[in-house]
């Protein structure tokens, strides 16, 4: 048995109870068992292997029952999904309100993702000493308001300035942490900030499209220096929803819609149309964002259309 610590698209590193840590490849009926996702086997996996003679190389049989993941659909993928990460404790979302700007929209899907699979997430506004002009301190100050709105908790982080990077090593400390973000945000250079080791590839901003360039191409783990392990992922477009989630269920997953849903005057509410609908008044009052409310009618909608409350 061993827990799977990289994976490179064809073969699989994993680390046995001795710290050793072999190449795998998947057992053939594996890979057919699984079909609905690209890949039936995900870092963080705990899997049972059959070993070669010298027990250099393996061949992995099973993959033990998940806690939870991460899951998406790409974007050039229609039929299948792709499990990001598995078996984790907390889930960092890294965001950049400049250089590159995080979209509200891929925040959204991403958190109601994680809400879906039962896995704590904390938001990381990373590069925030580059937040000085009164434009940025304004857009810093709304994205607050938002998702303290929404119950979630932000950490303020600067990479380069060594800013609340303690705070953040504390909430990771001999946890299953996974790092997730667009490319360029700087998860990887966070990943290096907590553990002085140097352990993750980083890269520069694309000076041309103020984006970020793909220096993390695996999903590998990381053992921490202080307690635990990271899993540092690449950089993400965008993050589509699979299919499996009922559109009258979708309002579960944004904590402050659910929150005021029960005081609806009809059940079930989709909370779109209905009259005394609890949740239309919470954003007419402004205790939902705009934004959330408006977030959550696209992805109800599965289409693009943009929706004005």
């Amino acid at each position: 048995m061993g827990l799977v610590v990289k994976h490179t698209g064809i073969n699989y590193i994993v680390e046995l109870h001795n710290n050793k840590r072999i190449s795998c490849t998947l057992r053939g009926k594996l890979r057919l068992k699984e079909n609905k996702t690209t890949n039936p086997v995900a870092v963080g996996d705990i899997v049972d292997i059959d070993f070669d003679e010298n027990e250099e190389y393996g061949a992995i049989i099973n993959v033990h029952p998940r806690k939870n993941y991460i899951i998406r659909k790409p974007s050039n993928l229609s039929k299948q999904a792709h499990i990001v990460a598995a078996n984790i404790d907390i889930a960092f979302l890294v965001v950049t309100l400049t250089l590159p700007e995080t979209k509200l929209e891929f925040i959204d899907r991403f958190l109601l993702t994680t809400e879906a699979y039962h896995i704590h997430t904390t938001i990381i506004i990373n590069k925030i000493d580059l937040y000085k002009t009164d434009d940025l301190k304004n857009a810093l100050a709304e994205f607050k308001d938002i998702y303290n709105k929404a119950g979630y908790e932000i950490l303020e982080i600067s990479a380069t300035q060594n800013i609340n990077i303690d705070k953040l090593k504390e909430k990771m400390k001999d946890k299953v942490s996974v790092f997730l973000g667009n490319s360029g945000v700087g998860k990887s250079k966070l990943i290096n900030c907590v553990d002085c080791r140097q352990i993750a590839r980083t890269g520069k901003i694309s000076d041309a499209h103020k984006s970020g360039m793909h220096t993390t191409t695996f999903y590998e783990m990381f053992n921490l220096d202080f307690g635990g392990y990271i899993i540092d992922t690449p950089g993400l477009k965008g993050f589509g929803l699979i299919d499996e989630f009922e559109k009258n269920e979708l309002y579960h997953f944004f904590p402050e819609i659910f929150k005021f849903s029960k005081n609806c005057k009809y059940n079930p509410c989709t909370h779109t149309h209905e009259p005394q609908c609890a949740v239309k008044l919470a954003v007419e009052d402004g205790s939902i964002a705009i934004s959330r409310y408006g977030n959550y009618l696209k992805i109800i909608s599965d289409d693009n259309t943009k929706y004005r409350y």
